[in-house]
């Protein structure tokens, strides 16, 4: 399973891990992506691998990147290397997940009139959505991982938070926005819905508008990751995208 679009995509994810991380620190066969002040946040502090890595020496290779940390966190960008390194990782404690790499070939929606806004509009939102999310974690987790949010913004050249709004001004669903214009490609991820507005629209309204502003702006290439054992992958097949691809994620705590 592998479309086209997939050298492009690797190439985007990696290139937004490498300008979204305060460090970076050069691997065989990847990199590093750090941000000292956000240690507990596993997506600011991992292992991207987006080369050719050695499986078997992976597992100290993430030790001795990432030992200053109680995580460890690997993303492997190509999905026959996932599978390579699946079994040095999961002998070394690792749990193993598969991403799906969703492209969208629908018709493009007219737009479904959310709107771009700023981080502060959807912090109680998204922290209300962490601790639904995370029930055991402190109040110091719940921040690091609301305000990490402002660091996507080094990751491309434009990146939008878009959301729907209640009648009442409040922000129901967002979600990221990621464009290169020079590439043709735009991400959409991190799409959440509050649990308090759930099922009355809002989510489509903030994908449609992401997918119109993405078109808007010359990219042909629109993806979204999707988690391969959960839910939302159907959702976004209803919405026109297909899977084309899958990487995979291990950690370890």
């Amino acid at each position: 399973m592998a479309g086209p679009e997939i050298p492009q995509i690797k190439s985007f994810l990696a290139t937004f891990a490498r300008r979204r991380a305060a460090r970076t620190v050069e691997l065989p066969g990847g990199f590093a992506a750090l941000d000292d002040e956000f240690p507990l946040s596993y997506g600011n502090n991992h292992v991207v691998i987006d080369g050719t890595p050695d499986p078997e020496a992976l597992p100290a290779l993430a030790d001795e990147a990432l030992g200053h940390l109680s995580h460890r966190l690997i993303t492997v960008l190509d999905d026959t290397a996932g599978e390579a390194c699946a079994e040095p990782l999961l002998r070394a404690g690792y749990t193993r997940s598969t991403y799906l790499v969703m492209l969208h070939r629908g018709p493009v929606p007219a737009g479904g009139g959310a709107q771009e806004v700023d981080l502060d509009a959807i912090r109680v939102p998204l922290a209300r959505s962490w601790r639904g999310f995370l029930p055991d974690a402190d109040e110091e987790v719940i921040r690091q991982l609301v305000d990490r949010r402002e660091t996507v913004r080094r990751g491309a050249d434009v990146v939008q938070f878009i959301g729907a709004r209640t009648p009442d001004g409040e922000v129901a669903s967002w979600a990221d926005l990621y464009l290169d214009a020079a590439s043709g490609t735009a991400q959409i991820e991190d799409l959440v819905t509050s649990g308090l507005h759930l099922r009355r629209g809002y989510a489509d309204a903030v994908l449609a508008s992401a997918l119109r502003r993405a078109a808007d702006a010359h990219c042909a290439t629109r993806f979204l990751i999707a988690d391969a054992q959960d839910w939302p992958q159907h959702w976004y097949e209803r919405r026109g995208f297909t899977v084309i691809g899958r990487h995979h994620g291990f950690e370890r705590t």
